[in-house]
């Protein structure tokens, strides 16, 4: 079963949380946990919190063993952007983007990763190459 979290409209931009998102995709929830928490970055702050509050949402279902989760899912999409001007010289304006984020971060079992994949199917037949 998948027990998934998101926060929307993070004060970050995607560009920022994705470098963190790509560090803990795959792995155990335990060592995604520990990896992000000793990082001083605020993104690494936001993504954890993001990564407890799925493992919570596992907690609170009765997942039969929450420490055995693996993070399948860990997507970072663009939010809204606030347009701000910056006064410049001679009367012209610059303007200031404030990027936001929605992070999504899905927690799975690592037995239904593997069951869930089909089977490859066996490549399709080749004619023979003609001979001159």
């Amino acid at each position: 079963m998948d027990y998934k979290a998101l926060h929307r409209f993070a004060d970050v931009g995607p560009r920022k949380i994705r470098l963190f998102a790509d560090l803990v995709r795959g792995k155990n929830v335990d060592e995604a946990l520990q990896l992000l928490r000793f990082y001083p970055n605020r993104s690494a702050k936001l993504l954890l919190a993001v990564i407890q509050s799925a493992y919570g949402n596992a907690d609170d279902r009765e997942c039969p063993d929450p420490d055995a989760l693996i993070v399948s899912e860990c997507r970072v999409d663009g939010a809204p952007t606030f347009k701000r001007i910056q006064p410049r010289a001679r009367g012209t304006a610059f303007q200031i983007k404030r990027r936001m984020s929605h992070i999504h971060v899905t927690l799975s079992d690592p037995l239904e990763e593997t069951v869930g994949v089909p089977a490859t199917e066996a490549p399709a037949a080749t004619a023979p190459a003609p001979t001159a």
